[in-house]
């Protein structure tokens, strides 16, 4: 199921079988999950603030609240990079919809210790 998104010409891949009350609609943004909760999570990503003063950019992080559907709640994790869309305010902190999972977490440090022998 394909969705066209009315502010540019790219395509939202929805999830097979998500139903959804809440439309998705303005900014979309996608970053690492952070931290997960019943019906929430925390995404961050970095972006790159220019300051006029100094004539330079500052590298800075963004964390966002964002909806989590519970046809999603198994399918995303901690450290998952995930797509999230704009919707309308549903609590004080959470303006953000899950919209897809773009990759799953990458396990560098598996079964090992982090210092290289």
């Amino acid at each position: 199921m394909e969705k066209k998104d009315r502010n540019s010409n790219e395509k939202v891949k929805l999830a097979k079988g998500i139903k959804r009350n809440v439309k998705a609609r303005g900014r979309t943004f996608q970053g690492t999950v952070t931290k997960k909760f019943d019906k929430r999570i925390v995404i961050e990503f970095e972006r790159m603030v220019y300051i006029k003063k100094y004539e330079r950019y500052k590298r800075s992080r963004t964390k966002i609240h964002a909806r989590l559907p519970i046809e999603m709640e198994n399918l995303i994790k901690v450290g998952d990079y995930i797509k999230i869309q704009e919707c309308r305010p549903l609590s004080k902190l959470i303006h953000f919809i899950v919209i897809q999972k773009i990759r799953d977490a990458e396990n560098k440090n598996v079964g090992g210790s982090k210092w290289k022998e």
